[in-house]
């Protein structure tokens, strides 16, 4: 099982450490809420099919000190989320929705439930909760950000929601790992400030520093900056943001530095609506505009987002994840190869081509580690699709990133990809041979010209996998695989080129994803499934399969 770190520790009984609150009711949507200092923690009790209500917390002086957005419970708690409370006296409280259909304001269940309290719950309470994969302690997580590797350490910052298990409220949490298996969780990293809210970034490392830049989301999204001088558990934002505004496009976001050493100088890419910006900078404060790369390249289905830009061997890869617009529906990683000089990016292929980086549903953010050791282009992507990642059937947290891959290159067809290998912490994590499936193992299957794979539970539900050598594709139906219900976008079969003959597979099975590799790494595929109970029975036509347990206790 996962190991939790957090300073939350967890309790058996709120009743016994808690006190309940009593509001001012003001108004048919108002309400004042008075906070005892004598807890950490308010503890927020959350009813996701409602309507927002908007917080506004006040310090002693009246001093607005943070606003948050949390689906107060109207007739039922689904869950609870902490707030710290650090200097909060006040909340003032305005409900949205039609409060004719919801009741009086009084009579709302938060006011029972909600309770003043010295600790958190974490204990896991989710059957679909990953073995092996990051999650978030609790709350909604959706881009990974930030990630960076130092002393040995890999960070992992991400796009969270702590008060609340869908999208909104967005901070950057943060987790650590020595072995990308493995997550410790850390205090939050970047909290929401007057500029707006914590969108998506990167992180550089310069000397002892390291220099976080992400998007703030205001009223327009602008970029800024922040320096942590104690290893990336603290940060204080610059001064002067922010850094990088624009006037010409609503979307403009999700900046990536890097240094550039064909330059000797640092660059940044950034999304701006359907294209990426690329810019300068001898000093990580002051930018240039160098020049775009998008118009006519590549699929435009949705907006362009999380870019990222970096050199493998003797060319350049950068990555474009996009929302709508994937192969399958929904979000999806494409990527452009070529050169870049450190003004412009060159695309080698012809305008129209479009290459996918995973052709599963859940595969979205794609971005990779800076200073990654040995040289390794590694990367995580948010294992989740927008179509449906608010309504997956979790309620404590919700999503997931991939297992860790090592991207390469290789050509076929005069053509040049991007190969994606599973990380090789993640061969280290290799136990003995089963029999059967579990919840969370590996299968490494070698194939034939045909081969199909069966993967199912007794109760009927099933996963089942083709490979085609003639037509050298691989399918993944996933229409059968257990709960579908929440989505009319989640049944579905996803296809990918194999790019030539594939002999073997590697499969990760968790409790609610797999994860196909082609072992030369030509083909990679990423679906979310979520069986009633764990898929314990094998099936495989044309093809041999070796069953491994994962060692990630």
């Amino acid at each position: 099982m996962k190991r939790w770190f957090l300073t939350l520790m967890t309790v058996m009984s709120f009743g016994l450490m808690s006190a309940q609150v009593s509001p001012a009711i003001l108004g048919d949507s108002h309400a004042m809420l008075k906070v005892n200092q004598a807890k950490k923690y308010l503890l927020l009790p959350v009813q996701e099919t409602e309507d927002i209500a908007a917080i506004s917390v006040l310090d002693n002086q009246n001093n607005m000190v943070q606003r948050l957005n949390v689906k107060l419970a109207i007739d039922r708690v689904d869950y609870f989320v902490p707030y710290e409370l650090k200097g909060a006296c006040l909340l003032d409280i305005e409900f949205h929705g039609d409060r004719r259909q919801k009741g009086a304001v009084g009579e709302f269940v938060c006011w029972k439930e909600m309770k003043l309290s010295d600790t958190f719950d974490t204990t896991n309470r989710e059957r679909f909760r990953p073995v092996y994969h990051h999650t978030p302690l609790y709350g909604w997580m959706n881009d990974p950000n930030g990630m960076f590797y130092k002393d040995g350490v890999w960070h992992l910052y991400y796009q969270w929601n702590p008060y609340g298990s869908q999208w909104e409220n967005m901070h950057w949490g943060h987790s650590t790992s020595t072995d990308l298996i493995h997550w410790e969780h850390q205090p939050m990293a970047l909290e929401p400030d007057w500029l707006g809210s914590i969108f998506s970034g990167s992180c550089v490392t310069k000397g002892d520093e390291v220099v976080a830049f992400y998007t703030s989301a205001g009223h327009h999204q602008t970029q800024s900056m922040a320096v942590s001088r104690d290893g990336g558990r603290t940060f204080k934002k610059f001064s002067g943001n922010p850094v990088l505004t624009t006037s010409d496009v609503p979307d403009f976001r999700d900046p990536r530095p890097f240094w550039n050493e064909d330059i000797h100088a640092w660059n940044l890419i950034l999304a701006a609506g359907q294209e990426m910006r690329i810019y300068s900078s001898k000093n990580l404060e002051d930018w240039k505009y160098e020049s775009s790369f998008g118009k006519e390249y590549g699929n435009h289905g949705g907006v362009w987002e999380c870019p990222d830009l970096f050199k493998i061997d003797d060319k350049w890869v950068l990555l474009c994840n996009i929302n709508p617009g994937g192969p399958f529906g929904g979000s999806a990683t494409q990527y452009f190869v070529g050169q870049f000089d450190g003004h412009k990016f060159t695309c080698e292929s012809m305008p129209k081509v479009t290459k996918w980086l995973d052709y599963g549903k859940d595969h979205y953010a794609t971005v990779s580690f800076y200073n990654a050791p040995e040289n390794r282009r590694v990367v995580l992507a948010w294992m989740s699709n927008w179509q449906y990642a608010n309504q997956v059937p979790t309620k404590q947290y919700r999503s997931s990133n991939s297992i860790p891959r090592d991207l390469g290159l290789f050509t076929c067809r005069e053509e040049t990809y991007v190969s994606v290998r599973p990380s090789k912490e993640m061969l280290a994590a290799r136990g003995a041979k089963l029999k059967k499936p579990t919840e969370a193992c590996e299968l490494v299957v070698d194939l034939k010209g045909q081969t199909e794979i069966v993967l199912s539970n007794s109760k009927g539900e099933q996963v089942v996998m083709t490979y085609d050598g003639q037509k050298q594709v691989f399918t993944m139906d996933r229409s059968q695989s257990g709960d579908t219900s929440f989505s009319e976008a989640f049944p579905c079969t996803t296809v990918a080129p194999t790019y030539g003959v594939v002999r073997q597979l590697r499969i990760f099975i968790d409790r609610c994803s797999i994860e196909v590799f082609d072992t030369d790494g030509k083909m990679a595929m990423t679906n979310l499934v979520f069986p009633s109970e764990p898929y314990s029975m094998l099936k495989v036509k044309g093809g041999k399969a070796t069953i491994y347990e994962l060692h990630v206790n």
